[in-house]
């Protein structure tokens, strides 16, 4: 039985769609931690001002996750061939 052969390019394509994968999850455990300290933050603190900056934690969270995601399927599309 031969080895398989190795194909530099296919394997450095294949590195580069794990690191964007990596980087996606990256940008999903910041995001449910900014959302879970603001909610948390908004909740459990007395006050307008925590619950103010609680509130807005929990936006950046969602706004991190959006732009996260977006340059996920934006880098996956360019890597797969699929962008001009």
């Amino acid at each position: 039985m031969n080895p398989p052969t190795r194909d530099p390019d296919r394997m450095a394509l294949e590195r580069t769609l794990l690191a964007n994968e990596r980087t996606l999850l990256a940008y999903v455990r910041t995001a449910m931690t900014l959302i879970v300290g603001g909610a948390s933050l908004a909740r459990f603190v007395p006050g307008m001002l925590a619950t103010v900056g609680g509130w807005a934690l929990v936006i950046l969270g969602a706004v991190g996750f959006v732009i996260g995601a977006r340059r996920f399927l934006v880098l996956r599309r360019y890597l797969k061939g699929e962008f001009p």
